[in-house]
């Protein structure tokens, strides 16, 4: 076989951050190409997959969790039309079911649909990247990308991007789509610089809110004396948002583990703790929420996660979806940023990140 008969070397795709809208992203993609013309691999700076889709499992029973960020899905609509697909693809697989429990204090608007996910709402970016076929390198967390030129490789691309980790390890990529916080994108070092030039005042306009999670996790046979599955607090300085995860979870109070219990600060108080240790921080938490449930039995253990960009409070002007901010090679910014702060603006954004991929790449669906 001569050189000229050989196969084509596939398109390399990077991803930066395992999240909902990086996920979405790859699993789409990978229906449109195989993984002879794509090869998809993800760097994700954390342990495991989710991004603010992150789900905990007590140290002490690894069946007891909770979901530390995104905490169910609601559907509006107009929006369970559109994305009915999404929708009944998660139902069928059972990754999604419908949400019936109680949800003291929500401001909840005429035909919305609620969903929570039985295995975690983490399990909603495990269900996408799963049939993405893709790489997924965890504890990788992108420092750099740089633009190469590469001349003398007729297979690929005349230009490709070179980014490293931060622990010096790099690696040649056709196209890179970064779905990071937009103050972690600013702060990427290396000629991406350059890129983010003219967009850069609009980036740095984008706000995010702050707080911190709490998760408890109790032994079994202790219930947890409330009416509700979620509770949005009023009156609290601390504490907006409690959740009987357990009872979330599977729709009742289960027997065989132990319950847990999620809570969400507020954005005020997580603004004015946002560099406390955590571990004083938790205990503060955890006094406000006895005083909210005084028969709160103790705790066998406790987890608290500071989420220092929890949901965007502004977003980037226009909400386009994503922007490519180089078009040979492909560098796209997107996420939620770039949409809105739910799981909708993430298939947004998603969608909006293969229609740019497929009108300025060459890739073949061979």
């Amino acid at each position: 076989m001569t050189t000229e008969d050989k196969m084509p070397s596939p398109h390399r795709l990077l991803i930066v951050g395992a999240g909902l809208t990086g996920s979405v992203t790859a699993s789409l993609l990978r229906r449109k190409f195989p993984k002879d013309a794509l090869s998809i691999t993800f760097w994700e700076k954390s342990r495991g997959a989710g991004g603010r889709m992150n789900t905990n499992r007590s140290a002490g029973d690894s069946r007891c969790t909770v979901d530390l960020g995104a905490q169910y899905v609601s559907a509006t609509p107009d929006y369970f039309r559109s994305h009915e697909s999404f929708y009944q693809e998660l139902i069928l697989a059972k990754v999604l079911v419908p949400f019936n429990g109680i949800i003291e204090g929500e401001n909840k608007k005429e035909g919305i649909k609620n969903f929570t996910a039985p295995a975690g709402m983490n399990s909603i970016v495990k269900h996408f990247l799963n049939s993405s076929e893709s790489s997924i390198l965890y504890e990788t967390h992108c420092s750099a990308i740089n633009i190469f030129e590469n001349p003398g490789n007729i297979s690929q691309s005349a230009k490709f991007w070179q980014v490293t980790d931060l622990k010096d390890n790099t690696s040649k990529f056709d196209s890179v789509v970064v779905t990071i916080p937009t103050p972690q994108l600013l702060n990427l070092k290396g000629s991406i610089q350059g890129f983010l030039a003219s967009k850069r005042s609009l980036l740095e306009s984008v706000q995010y809110s702050s707080r911190y999670a709490v998760a408890l996790y109790f032994e079994q046979g202790v219930k947890i004396n409330v009416p509700w599955c979620c509770k949005y607090v009023t009156g609290s300085p601390c504490v907006r948002f409690l959740s009987v995860d357990s009872r979330k979870r599977f729709g009742k109070d289960p027997e065989e583990i132990g319950p847990s219990l999620l809570a969400h600060t507020s954005v005020p108080f997580g603004i004015e703790h946002l560099e406390m240790d955590l571990n004083d921080v938790k205990e503060i938490i955890i006094s406000h929420i006895k005083q909210i449930l005084p028969d709160l039995p103790e705790p066998a253990n406790s987890r608290c996660l500071r989420w220092r960009y929890s949901q965007v409070s502004r977003g980037f002007d226009g909400s386009p979806g994503c922007i490519a901010l180089c078009n040979s090679p492909l560098l796209v910014a997107c996420g939620d940023a770039f949409s809105h702060t739910n799981f909708d603006g993430c298939i947004n954004s998603a969608q909006s990140v293969v229609d740019t991929f497929c009108k300025m790449t060459s890739v073949s669906n061979l």
